[in-house]
């Protein structure tokens, strides 16, 4: 029987209605969670209610829960203009009234939070890189070959007392976000973002306390929970993800199949109430978002228009192309790309594992929580196509998304512009309601 032939009967028991508990603060409905994708929501006063118009639709169609997407833990260190800033007690707490607003729709939600280390805006995007007061973090300095890319942006590797002042301020965080209400934080610890720029041999070459084995290079996610129950209580959740296998160019190291797994282990002896095991690449490239070349930045006239002010220089829009090009190329659109990931984790931990990743209708869905690969599926980018994708996916819907995995969206998340679908042919499938 195929997919599309599969009845999903009314009176039969799908385990994505279920509700579920994730550590002492969060109490889901169901299993269905909006992964965290970036809604540009930005920096200012609006930034609020910028990411409510988007959440509260989502929370209303019956998602269980929404992952903000990250947020940046200091002052500098943004991957993108359009991502909120969390540094302070008052930046935090602005975001109350949408925290306030999904709880009344019915859903919970987390907070992501991280910084972009060697990949932050003050890298490469021209106006944040003039204004820049401190240099580019890093857990060592970038290997030969990519110090050029570089050249303009100074660099400091973080001491071990840099990192541990980073633990703190996640506690710092944790304590403002539980006081907003949100239900959880969770550390953006893929994507080539710090934490992950930490967990990689392929970054960290570091001889101290936090580098070399696995174990060292994973103490920075053991100071950071232990700074969180500290500050929050050891009762507020937080989650993680975890590398398993990482792309990166040939006869270098990197985090192996092996290694994710174990610290998959390790997270939950640290005290980590869920895991998200992902592919990853070290470079920032279409390698996390499998699907099409995202052709928009040099085709959509707003877009390589910002794209030219964020980097005027043509050896760094080059740079920054080929990246996009190269991950779409090599990693084109793959159903359920991390299955034999979550499958593996699965096996391995007792917390609660989510699965995200290529996941796309209601079909898939059931087959990963009633099969018990995983216990909470996510999707991101389709619900810049489809809002109302929960009731699709939860009212058993046979009907394929809309989204069709283009990465034309992608650019727009760089540069800073508002979360949605920049494909044509889907926008025009899209209803006026839907529009609206």
């Amino acid at each position: 029987m195929t997919g599309d032939e599969r009845d999903i009967s009314p009176g039969r028991r799908r385990t994505v209605l279920e509700p579920l508990r994730v550590g002492g603060t969060t109490h889901l409905r169901n299993r269905l969670y909006r992964a965290p994708v970036l809604e540009g929501a930005g920096d200012g006063p609006d930034a609020a209610e910028r990411y409510a118009k988007q959440f509260v639709a989502n929370a209303e169609a019956g998602v269980g829960l929404v992952i903000q997407g990250n947020s940046c833990l200091y002052d500098e260190g943004r991957t993108s203009p359009g991502m909120t800033v969390v540094s302070t007690r008052e930046r935090v707490l602005r975001l109350a009234p949408m925290v306030d607003a999904v709880h009344a729709a019915g859903a919970a939600i987390w907070i992501q939070v991280g910084l972009g280390g060697l990949f932050a805006m003050e890298a490469w995007h021209e106006p944040y890189r003039s204004q820049r007061r401190h240099p580019l973090l890093a857990a060592s300095t970038p290997p030969l070959a990519l110090r050029p890319v570089f050249r303009r942006a100074p660099i400091h590797v973080m001491t071990g007392d840099d990192i541990r002042a980073m633990a703190t301020q996640y506690g710092e965080v944790a304590v403002w976000a539980r006081e907003a209400g949100y239900d959880g934080l969770q550390l953006a610890s893929s994507n080539a973002k710090l934490l992950d720029q930490l967990l990689s041999p392929f970054w960290n070459r570091r001889d101290d306390e936090f580098g070399g084995s696995l174990r060292n290079r994973a103490r920075v996610l053991e100071l950071i929970r232990a700074r969180i129950a500290e500050r929050a209580g050891a009762d507020f959740t937080v989650t993680v993800k975890v590398p398993v296998g990482e792309k990166a160019p040939p006869f270098t190291r990197h985090t192996t199949w092996d290694e994710g797994l174990e610290l998959c282990r390790m997270v939950e002896e640290m005290g980590y109430d869920s895991v998200t095991p992902v592919e990853v690449s070290v470079f920032p490239d279409t390698t996390l978002s499998r699907g099409g070349i995202p052709t928009s930045i040099w085709r959509n006239r707003s877009m390589a228009a910002r794209f030219k002010a964020a980097a005027p220089s043509r050896f760094e829009r080059g740079v920054l192309t080929a990246g996009y090009v190269l991950g779409g190329v090599t990693a084109p659109f793959r159903p359920v790309w991390n299955r034999s990931r979550f499958v593996a984790a699965k096996a391995v931990v007792s917390i609660p594992v989510l699965a995200v990743g290529g996941i796309r209708d209601a079909h898939e869905v059931d087959e990963i929580l009633d099969g018990g690969q995983a216990d909470l599926v996510g999707i991101g980018r389709p619900f810049y196509a489809e809002p109302d994708l929960p009731a699709r996916i939860l009212g058993g819907r046979p009907e394929p998304g809309r989204c069709q995995y283009s990465n034309l969206c992608v650019p727009a998340q760089m540069l800073g512009m508002k979360g949605a679908c920049y494909n044509p042919a889907v926008v025009r499938r899209r209803t006026p309601a839907d529009a609206g």
